[in-house]
């Protein structure tokens, strides 16, 4: 792969848009992680403090070739609720926030005009409050994070709150999946 480029996104837990944007053709790897805190490798227990100041994020390595940016950001908006602030459904703390950390000036653009789209066209009753901010730091979650829904789906969460999600993502995006 010749065109492979790097998106790093908060959409309330890592767990669900982990676990879809692996399954997606084009994407190389997704990897749960935190960034836009103020230490250095934050633990999981440290980051869910909300003291750490960063975000449960997913980084997608993609094939532009296959995929672009646009359709990452796509599949992102359609996984979580961009309006609200600090909160995932029942998850509530800042790491849970909507944010888009870019990589460079186009990624910038491209999000800031899907997030314009979004509002225009009025697709949720209530503001986005996703952040566009630059990437400032990454830091790859521990090992039992990686792969988590597919590792244990009998957990109560991944049952009751990821399971639909990914459901609604595989119907809707069907022609993206990998075979």
């Amino acid at each position: 792969m010749e065109n492979t480029q790097v998106a790093t996104l908060a959409g309330g837990c890592f767990w669900c848009i982990e676990s879809a944007f692996n399954s997606v053709d084009g994407v190389v790897s997704a990897f749960s992680g935190y960034a836009g805190g103020h230490i250095d490798n934050p633990s999981y227990k440290a980051v869910c403090t909300g003291e750490t100041g960063h975000a449960e994020v997913v980084q997608v390595t993609f094939d532009a070739n296959s995929i672009s940016y646009r359709e990452i950001l796509e599949i992102f908006f359609s996984l979580h609720n961009p309006t609200q602030l600090n909160r995932q459904g029942n998850d509530v703390g800042t790491q849970y926030r909507s944010a888009v950390f870019y990589h460079n000036e186009d990624q910038k653009a491209q999000a800031e005009a899907i997030i314009d789209e979004i509002t225009k066209e009025e697709i949720w009753p209530d503001p986005v409050v996703t952040e566009v901010v630059a990437i400032n730091n990454y830091y790859q979650a521990e090992d039992y994070h990686q792969d988590y829904f597919k590792n244990n789906p009998q957990n109560q969460y991944c049952s009751m709150v990821v399971a639909p999600k990914l459901a609604k993502f595989k119907k809707t995006f069907a022609a993206r999946l990998k075979s």
